[in-house]
């Protein structure tokens, strides 16, 4: 069960290069819908398991406690650009908490947006640990932690209770056994989780459509992550990012999250087509995120009839365009439902 071919990247007429990966969907009751290439593929969730991340602090009662918002609760499963307004989102869910940017653990970077990164480098300023795209979360995670107790100066770390409760939070919606989860640390220093592709869908499938096993407490912990993300699908991402502009597309029919290196993960909500709903895990196995991640993912939910043929034709096929901005070749996904 090797990789296939998902993408291809045409100049002019000519294939100039491919992009193999796997892909799951599957519906709320584990039915396989589609698959390419290999489902048990093993590969680390990145920022797509922030919703998971984001559940033990929602159950801890830790929102209610310093008044956090729904957009703050979007902020905590964000994988933002560093927008003005999501810097300001992240300073606020700290104040709340009555901690600060310095006491973030997730480091700093210039913000993915370019916007907002030329204002910063023409006002002569660094980044801080808000620009970070993890700062949502990392907030959520000191807020969790000054409620229940745990170390604030170790909140990242494998062993203190945060991550212990989202690892049992992952092993519960993936179906999967922790001592089977391989952990490594991800780029803002908290801990990340490998898993397989088949286990990431299923986490999707019942986040948008919870199981009957699960109690009105997670029912009502997936809802509110669920929601969060549909109204603030521009808080998700930012301005142009992937999953913004579908969730913005779809007008409340899915949910998505990229995690880096190629990753792509969506709940699609139960429809009259899909009445238990879908969970979609796609893995481009070069770790393109630019290319054939947009393209591909664009091109499975018009075939999936989430999204209209005509729908987001600016990111499926993806234009490719010269220095002087003329159209020369173009970026097309190779699938087949």
């Amino acid at each position: 069960m090797f990789p296939e071919i998902l993408a291809q990247v045409i100049r002019g007429e000519t294939v100039e290069s491919i992009h193999r990966g796997h892909l799951i969907v599957m519906d709320g009751d584990g039915n396989e819908i589609f698959t390419v290439g290999n489902p048990d593929f093993v590969t680390f969730f990145r920022s797509a398991a922030k919703p998971f991340q984001a559940i033990p602090f929602l159950l801890s009662g830790a929102p209610e406690r310093f008044g956090f918002l729904e957009n703050e609760i979007a902020l905590a499963c964000a994988s933002h650009s560093g927008e003005p307004v999501h810097v300001a989102a992240a300073e606020k869910m700290l104040k709340k908490i009555g901690l600060s940017e310095t006491d973030l653990r997730c480091g700093a970077h210039l913000p993915f947006n370019e916007a907002a990164a030329h204002v910063l480098i023409r006002n002569g300023e660094k980044p801080n640990q808000l620009h970070n795209n993890c700062s949502g979360k990392h907030s959520a995670m000191l807020a969790f932690a000054k409620h229940i107790g745990a170390d604030l100066q170790t909140y990242e770390e494998i062993e203190n209770p945060i991550q212990q409760q989202i690892l049992e939070c992952l092993s519960n919606f993936t179906e999967t056994p922790k001592d089977e989860i391989k952990l490594a640390i991800d780029g803002c220093a908290a801990v990340n989780f490998a898993l397989s592709l088949r286990g990431m869908a299923k986490s999707f499938a019942k986040l948008v459509f919870p199981p009957a096993d699960f109690d009105d407490e997670l029912r009502e912990a997936c809802r509110r992550i669920v929601s969060a993300f549909m109204a603030y699908p521009e808080l998700i991402g930012g301005t142009d990012r992937l999953d913004t502009l579908i969730m913005q597309k779809t007008s409340g029919k899915l949910i998505c999250k990229v995690g880096a290196d190629g990753l792509w993960l969506c709940g699609v909500l139960p429809s009259p087509k899909w009445k238990r709903g879908l969970g979609i895990a796609l893995k481009i196995e070069d770790g393109d995120d630019f290319l054939s991640r947009p393209a591909v993912t664009v091109e499975l939910l018009r075939q999936l009839g989430v999204l209209d043929n005509e729908d987001l034709k600016e990111i499926s096929p993806l234009p490719i365009k010269n220095r002087r901005g003329e159209l020369v070749g173009r970026v097309e996904a190779v699938l087949k439902i």
